[in-house]
């Protein structure tokens, strides 16, 4: 579904490189989480998944990032806009109708969508995100956690294959937090969405994905499933990535031979002592 070849891109502001000789393939329907530390070129990465780089903002581009067979250096961010749904940090920055109705049915409108297909779509989305007593709500008066699953519903109208979401719930309460998390899982379970994240809590991370990248000064320095990257505690806390909590506790536990794996989940950590 993501393939990306040796790309580099360096912004025009910036001596250095923000990404350095990336090369990653990310399978359809499979949960990829990006973490690493501030300004390691996590976002940066986000923005080539639909050609906003090197379409929109430009810089010092090179190698292939190919989306469902299309590099992005031939095809417009419109087309990818339609394979690829965008989630930002801050949702109040993606909504702007008076409606959650008219917020859903934007997308799909600027696709020449039937309308009976319009409405079908809308009550799909609301129903995946949890939101259908909200359909006439102006955004505006929804809490944070509801903003953003109202901007990931907008993108499910528009019926994408993947879904890229950095620092989604950066801005939010617990509570909207869990929501979003909540969301994210039912699309992955149930949907069988490919799903990109970029996300510096890793309890979540640890939890929800299938793959875990973790990037430093441009470059992918680790990559593998969740039990192997958080099983690499020293090489994470020199990066300034913080392990989740219960991970960590094991990771010592097995360092002093009290157990014989780590844990990723409290759950797990339960059952490693009985």
């Amino acid at each position: 579904m993501i393939e990306i070849k040796n790309l580099c891109f360096k912004y025009h502001s910036q001596t250095e490189n923000t990404l350095q000789n990336i090369n990653l393939n990310i399978k359809k329907g499979e949960f990829v989480s990006i973490i690493g530390p501030s300004g390691c070129g996590k976002s940066t990465l986000c923005l080539t998944l639909n050609g906003i780089i090197p379409k929109t903002i430009s810089g010092f581009f090179s190698g292939d990032v190919i989306i469902d067979g299309i590099n992005t250096k031939d095809g417009e961010v419109s087309e990818f806009s339609k394979k690829v749904g965008m989630i930002l940090q801050n949702p109040e920055s993606q909504l702007f109708a008076m409606t959650v109705e008219e917020e859903l049915a934007f997308g799909p409108e600027n696709l020449a969508v039937p309308r009976k297909e319009i409405e079908e779509r809308i009550s799909w989305a609301l129903s995946v995100v949890n939101m259908e007593n909200k359909r006439d709500e102006f955004p505006g008066n929804l809490s944070g956690g509801q903003k953003q699953r109202i901007a990931i519903a907008a993108f499910l109208t528009m019926k994408p294959d993947i879904l890229v979401l950095d620092e989604p719930t950066s801005q939010l309460d617990p509570i909207g937090k869990r929501e979003v998390f909540s969301v994210l899982k039912e699309l992955h379970e149930k949907e069988k969405m490919t799903i990109v994240l970029v996300e510096h809590r890793t309890e979540p991370i640890a939890e929800l994905s299938d793959r875990v990248v973790v990037m430093d000064k441009g470059s992918i320095v680790l990559e593998g499933s969740p039990r192997y990257v958080f099983e690499k505690v020293p090489i994470l806390r020199e990066l300034g990535v913080m392990v989740p909590d219960i991970s960590y506790l094991t990771y010592l536990l097995k360092e002093g031979g009290y157990v014989k794996d780590i844990a990723l989940t409290v759950e797990e950590g339960k059952r490693l002592f009985i």
